[in-house]
């Protein structure tokens, strides 16, 4: 492809070599430099190639593209364009590379604190029931037809976004569901191409510190981008911080909610409890009238069912598919209950911050159980705080909390736990302590009773353990698997 085909809708100065090239490659990572290949120039938080621009034209490199000065031999052989931000003109370039996949597919994205995940896979699944065939770019993986790939971030790099959506397109998919992260909204991963839909779930403060937001004003403004990169705008209408989030929209607007003021609302809210089983039933009114009902528990759950369907309902989906998809589907790591022998419900949740563990345990603490036990851990080299807010947290709300490791990182389980206990102690919660995160699971299925909920935080869908830089095997569902087989033969 021609460099100024790539170049087309960008302002950009062309400062050194000609436009008139022929590029076979986009390249964005110097240790994957090709000849010829045109390499965006990229600052991170460790590395900034712009550093070593005399290094990637020595290595190949036919093009540059920088947003500043760069030092480079005089006879270097190299094309130099000059953009005001080298992440932003990257997704156009990765976009017209691939040949702007997203304008043959209809493309929603899903931006908020909590919700995200959940409410991608609701959505797929309805739209699938459907007889749409709907990709998925999310947090725990990315999913093209029968092809499940590991996601790396929440949001993809621009180009490996546009990569996927040209597989989908190849694969022939006609819709893409997406998670956009604040992050990726911030380095502009998702520019290059406008959403048909946006979708906000929810605000609250999160992702504040290095490397991330320098404070929750900031946080807000990049989830806002998202309502002036879409055509119609379906928000939380229940949620304080949605006007702010869509203050200088240019899309459509409508909300969801629980309130009467909302579009499309839920009416009719109660809990089902079965054998092993928690979930919550409604009726909507408004834009929409139909009973429904998810196999998760929570009023948060129905947040997530109402942003699903006042999707789904712009693709005419009869309501009969939107119920059988709402009642069947299941997100990985998110409130997903495990069956096991014994009359206590067990789920794994994502739950990792204090202000997730509340929410869920809140939520649980409705069916009545006769016993709520959390077992959790935190993470290392993250924030101490956290971890004495999520003992706070569930020393208030849980009969007991079984306190364990998660992904240490570089620290010791045993100075993470003890973290824990300080945050518990502020309660007159209950608490054991148990560093190994296979005996706790055991412990808590040992000793769970008849009516007793017991949710194991925090991992949710991660399959490893992280030890000083190392990613150990480690998924909580084949935990519980050993347990039981264990168990048996003893």
């Amino acid at each position: 492809m021609k460099l100024e085909e790539l170049l087309q809708g960008l302002d950009y100065t062309c400062e050194r070599g000609s436009i008139e090239k022929e590029i076979p490659e986009v390249v964005y990572d110097s240790r994957k430099i090709s000849k010829g290949c045109l390499f965006v120039c990229i600052q991170g938080m460790n590395y900034d190639s712009h550093e070593h621009a005399g290094e990637i034209a020595a290595a190949g490199a036919g093009v540059l593209v920088t947003e500043r000065d760069v030092e480079l031999p005089k006879e270097a052989e190299v094309t130099v364009i000059r953009v005001n931000n080298t992440r932003y003109a990257m997704a156009f370039i990765s976009a017209a590379w691939f040949g702007h996949p997203a304008r043959k597919l209809k493309v929603i994205g899903i931006t908020g604190t909590k919700g995200k995940t959940t409410t991608t896979y609701l959505i797929k699944a309805i739209l699938d029931s459907a007889g749409h065939k709907t990709g998925l770019v999310g947090t725990v993986e990315v999913i093209i037809g029968d092809t499940h790939i590991h996601a790396g971030n929440t949001t993809p790099e621009s180009y490996l976004l546009q990569s996927y959506f040209r597989q989908m397109v190849d694969a022939g998919c006609d819709i893409v569901v997406m998670e956009v992260s604040s992050q990726g909204l911030k380095l502009h991963r998702s520019q290059g191409f406008v959403f048909d839909y946006g979708v906000f779930t929810n605000l609250e403060p999160d992702h504040i510190g290095t490397g991330e937001h320098k404070d929750f004003e900031e946080y807000l403004a990049c989830k806002g981008l998202l309502f002036r990169q879409c055509r119609i705008g379906i928000v939380n209408g229940d949620d304080a911080h949605w006007q702010a989030v869509t203050q200088g929209h240019t899309c459509s607007l409508e909300t969801f909610g629980l309130g009467e003021h909302c579009d499309l609302r839920a009416e009719n809210l109660h809990l089902v409890r079965k054998p092993g089983e928690l979930g919550v039933a409604f009726h909507t009114a408004g834009a929409l009238s139909m009973d429904a009902e998810v196999a998760a528990p929570g009023r948060f759950s129905v947040y997530n069912a109402l942003a699903a369907i006042a999707v789904c309902r712009h693709f005419q989906v009869a309501e009969e598919n939107m119920k059988k998809a709402l009642a069947e589907a299941k997100v990985k790591g998110r409130i997903e209950m495990v069956k096991v022998p014994g009359e206590f419900t067990l789920l794994i949740d994502y739950a990792h911050n204090a202000m997730s563990l509340e929410s869920l345990l809140k939520s649980l603490r409705e069916y009545e159980p006769r016993r709520l036990i959390c077992l959790f851990g935190c993470g290392g080299n993250r924030s101490r705080l956290r971890r004495y807010e999520m003992g706070e947290v569930s020393g208030r709300l849980a009969d007991l909390t079984i306190i364990t490791s998660d992904n240490p990182r570089f620290e010791e389980p045993a100075d993470i736990m003890a973290d824990i206990r300080t945050g518990m102690e502020r309660t007159d919660g209950k608490f054991v302590e148990i560093q190994d995160r296979k005996e706790a699971i055991a412990y808590a299925i040992d000793h769970g009773e008849a009516g007793d909920i017991i949710v194991l935080a925090g991992k949710g869908h991660e399959d490893y353990q992280e030890i000083r830089g190392v990613k150990y095997p480690m998924d909580e569902r084949v935990l519980i698997g050993e347990i039981l087989r264990e168990r048996e033969k003893s």
